[in-house]
C-alpha cells in the first residue's frame, strides 16, 4: 500500500464529500423510515423522493468509495466478479437517478397546474401508479443494464490493454460490435427520453409560476404578495435540482466521452468524472431537507432554526 502524495488533497476532498453526501442521504431516510414505523401516510412525492434518495446513496457509495480507496493506495482490492456487481448496480443507480428526477418533475408540474386544466385530472390516476412504478422502474433498469458487467473487469486484468479504460478499482473495454452499439442506443434513447420530459415539464412549471405570481400580484397586496406558498416553494426546490441534475448528468457524459475517445489513461479524467457523478447525489439532499425543514424540525431539531 503506497498512497500518491500529489493526490493527497483529491483524496481529502472526495472523503469530505463522501462524508457530507451520506449524512445528507441518511437523514432523509431515516426520516422516511420513522414515518413508515409510525405508520404515517406517504404522499405519491414522498414515495418518489425515497427511491431517489436510496439511488442516490448507493451511487455515493458505489462510486465514490472504491475511488477514495484506490486514491488511499489499496489497489486491486477487487475481483473481476466485485467489479462488475458495483459497475452493475451503479450504472442501475445513475438510470433510477434520472429517472425518478423525470417523474419527480412530471409529477410536480401536473400537481401546480390549474384546477381547470386537462392535466389535473391526471393528478388523481398517476398518484395510485407513483409507488408501483418506482418499484417496476428497478427492475427495468436491471434488464436494461444487463450487459454492461460483460464489459467490467477487475484492475488485474491485463489482456486487451489497449481498449480497457481504467478508473483505478475497476476497468471496461470498448467494444465495436453491432449488438454493443444498437444497446448503447437503446440506452441512450431512454435517457434522452426522461430528460426531454424533464425539459418539458421545467418550463411548464416555470410558466405556470409566471402567470401565477402576475395573476396573484392584480388582486392581492404587495404583504401577501410576497408569501410563498408550498407548492411554489416545492417546485422552485425541484427546478434547481433539475438545473443542477442536468448540468452534472451532461458535464458527466462529456467527460466520459473525451476519456473513451482518448487511447491513453488520463487521470483528471477519472477525477472529474467521479466529482460530477457523486455531485448531484450530496447536493440532492440539503435542498430536499431546506424544502422539507418544517417537518425534519420533529426528528433534527437544528434543521428546522432559522
Amino acid at each position: 500500500m503506497k498512497m500518491d502524495p500529489e493526490n493527497f488533497a483529491i483524496e481529502t476532498f472526495l472523503f469530505c464529500q463522501i462524508t457530507v453526501g451520506m449524512f445528507g442521504n441518511s437523514s432523509i431516510l431515516f426520516y422516511y423510515i420513522i414515518l413508515i414505523l409510525t405508520r404515517k401516510h406517504l404522499t405519491p412525492k414522498d414515495l418518489i423522493i425515497e427511491h431517489l434518495t436510496f439511488a442516490n446513496s448507493l451511487t455515493i457509495v458505489l462510486r465514490g468509495f472504491p475511488q477514495t480507496v484506490t486514491y488511499f493506495g489499496f489497489k486491486n482490492f477487487l475481483d473481476n466478479m466485485g467489479c462488475k456487481l458495483i459497475v452493475y448496480i451503479s450504472r442501475i443507480t445513475r438510470g433510477m437517478s434520472l429517472y425518478t428526477m423525470c417523474l419527480l418533475s412530471c409529477f410536480q408540474a401536473i400537481t401546480i397546474s390549474p384546477s381547470n386544466s386537462r392535466w389535473m385530472k391526471l393528478k388523481y390516476r398517476a398518484s395510485k401508479y407513483i409507488g408501483p412504478s418506482c418499484s417496476l422502474s428497478w427492475l427495468v433498469h436491471l434488464l436494461l443494464n444487463i450487459l454492461t458487467p460483460l464489459r467490467a473487469t477487475g484492475p488485474s486484468y491485463k489482456k486487451n490493454a489497449t481498449n480497457r479504460l481504467s478508473y483505478g478499482y475497476c476497468s471496461s473495454f470498448a467494444s465495436g460490435s453491432v449488438e454493443t452499439t444498437l444497446y448503447i442506443l437503446l440506452v441512450c434513447f431512454s435517457d434522452a427520453l426522461c430528460l426531454s420530459l424533464m425539459a418539458c415539464s421545467s418550463v411548464s412549471m416555470v410558466s405556470i409560476l409566471y402567470r401565477h405570481k402576475r395573476h396573484v400580484k392584480h388582486i392581492h397586496s404587495a404583504q401577501h404578495f410576497l408569501k410563498v406558498s408550498p407548492e411554489d416553494r416545492a417546485t422552485q426546490t425541484i427546478l434547481i435540482l433539475l438545473c443542477t441534475f442536468v448540468i452534472s448528468y451532461s458535464f458527466s457524459s462529456i467527460v466520459a466521452v473525451v476519456r473513451t475517445c482518448l487511447n491513453y489513461p488520463v487521470i483528471w479524467g477519472v477525477n472529474i468524472f467521479t466529482f460530477l457523478e457523486i455531485f448531484f447525489p450530496i447536493f440532492c439532499p440539503f435542498v430536499l431537507i431546506t424544502n422539507m425543514k418544517s417537518s425534519f424540525s420533529l426528528f433534527l431539531p437544528c434543521v428546522g432554526k432559522k
